[in-house]
């Protein structure tokens, strides 16, 4: 069968037509969903990850303890709430004051701060960093000062603080308290034990990532709970002390049993030892013999219970104790601090009291440090007193911050004003920064320098590099709205921008 020329190109332009449909409206729409599905995964992903680093970072803040704490809590209107706690974080009193505007009653403000310090014996002051915070550290600083008290303070950081106040948790915890109270409490609780306050709020309320609200919440939320479940059972919790939520985290603890934990505290008093935690309603073997290992009984009957050490090998280590170390069991204090513990003795040891030679060597470490923490003593930021505005920083002024956030394009640092300043990846070392993460971290303290100032806007540019090396910062902001270059000498600048022209005449584009 033949055909005609004219139907063979009909049937071709037929051909053409239905292909270009199918690229159009089928292949290429496609294609680009899934292109675009996989790289909103990927930097879903990418997002979380700075956001989990984050989140642990700032639960492993070192805790401040031993310490009878004032929450202070700033405001405008409606005052500053004060709240203070014992060094065991026993609420103890509360009250509000008016040292800011509209009231600025800094005399009977200071008069009441100072009356409460020497009441309760107040050790620390803790401040948070919301609206008002620089008014409020500058009258806290005054009436320190002025009063030669022998109070130190520092600036909190209060995110979350209000989502935490109105919950449900909250409101169990101080049901005859205001709001307002209950967010003082928590900003005085976050110094005294940051790990066991935070895990009292939802992650993603806390804001340490980035486009937060944008990336996937279902993976967003699991990879949170994953990083706090990990930084929980690495520190370990005091079952005596811990609240539901804090337990809750604990491998194999599901939140109903951490519950049961909590109200069989409340009814029989504190857990004196670790075996008297199988008496717990839901609490089975197996859980029992996977969790038991993170949590911490102090001052109980049994001395390896303040320890990661398991009671399964209690029997062994106080044979080890009393056959190596020469101390028996009812003589028994921690922590031993000085164990010569080379290889060869641990091996040793390991296969004398048949404990193996990693685990032996934890719980040498265990016995040298009961409760190993491994969060490091707190260091607190100093901020120059004289800085509490954008308008008293100056091109190349040294400053110390600590790094409230770290996104992919730099770190946010606290250096004392009502905005953090923005050191970006470039200015973060001496050397090319891919990621942010591999040099800073949430909570850690560094030394910056001021590189560019706006004050219309008031945001601040801050630098990490070595200043023998830095280059000079690109410009300032006054205040009419115009852009100045920094100081330099006039025949400097012609020489360096001989040098320039001369560069660029270089350049050419292909």
């Amino acid at each position: 069968m033949t055909t005609t020329t004219k139907e063979y190109w009909t049937s071709v332009v037929y051909l053409e037509q239905a292909i270009e449909d199918w690229l159009k409206r089928l292949l290429l729409p496609s294609l680009e969903r899934e292109i675009r599905s996989d790289k909103k995964r990927r930097a879903d992903e990418a997002a979380i990850k700075v956001f989990g680093e984050n989140m642990k970072n700032l639960l492993l803040t070192p805790p401040i303890t031993g310490m009878v704490v004032l929450g202070f809590d700033p405001g405008f209107r409606t005052g500053c709430k004060v709240a203070i706690v014992d060094a065991t974080g026993k609420f103890l009193h509360n009250t509000v004051v008016y040292p800011t505007e509209p009231q600025k009653d800094l005399i009977g403000a200071g008069k009441t701060l100072v009356e409460l310090i020497k009441k309760y014996n107040v050790q620390l002051i803790s401040c948070g960093n919301g609206t008002a915070s620089r008014e409020s550290e500058q009258f806290i600083a005054k009436v320190i000062k002025d009063n030669k008290l022998n109070v130190k303070y520092l600036i909190t950081s209060e995110a979350g603080a209000s989502v935490y106040s109105a919950s449900k948790l909250a409101q169990d915890e101080y049901p005859t308290l205001d709001v307002t109270v209950r967010g003082a409490i928590s900003i005085a609780h976050r110094v005294q034990d940051p790990l066991a306050e935070l895990t009292k709020i939802d992650p993603k309320a806390i804001g340490v990532g980035q486009y937060q609200h944008d990336v996937d919440q279902k993976l967003l939320q699991e990879k949170l709970d994953e990083k706090v479940e990990d930084t929980v059972n690495a520190v370990g919790v005091d079952v005596n002390t811990a609240s539901y939520t804090l337990l809750q985290y604990i491998a194999w603890l599901s939140e109903k049993v951490a519950k049961s934990i909590v109200e069989y505290r409340d009814e029989n008093g504190p857990f004196e030892t670790k075996a008297q935690i199988k008496k717990v309603k839901g609490l089975g073997p197996k859980a029992y013999e996977q969790a038991i290992g993170f949590l911490r009984i102090k001052g109980g009957k049994e001395p390896l219970d303040m320890t990661g050490i398991h009671p399964e090998i209690h029997k062994q280590v106080y044979a080890f104790i009393e056959g190596e170390l020469g101390i028996k069991k009812k003589n028994l204090k921690l922590p031993i601090e000085h164990i010569e513990a080379t290889d060869k003795l641990l091996q040793q040891w390991s296969e004398k009291y048949g404990i193996g030679f990693e685990t032996m060597e934890d719980v040498v470490k265990e016995l040298q440090r009961p409760g190993l923490d491994p969060r490091e003593n707190i260091e607190a930021p100093s901020f120059k007193s004289d800085v509490m505005d954008t308008k008293d920083l100056k091109i190349w002024m040294e400053l110390e911050g600590i790094v409230r956030n770290v996104v992919d394009f730099g770190a946010f640092v606290d250096i004392g004003l009502h905005n953090d300043g923005l050191v970006h990846k470039s200015q973060m070392a001496n050397y090319y920064v891919s990621n942010p993460i591999d040099v800073v971290s949430v909570g850690q303290k560094v030394k910056v320098r001021v590189l560019e100032i706006d004050l219309e806007r008031e945001k601040v540019s801050l630098s990490m590099k070595d200043p023998s090396v830095q280059n000079e910062p690109r410009s300032q902001y006054r205040r009419d709205g115009s852009w100045t270059r920094p100081e330099q000498p006039r025949e400097e600048r012609r020489n360096v921008d001989e040098e320039t022209s001369g560069i660029r005449s270089n350049i050419t584009f292909s």
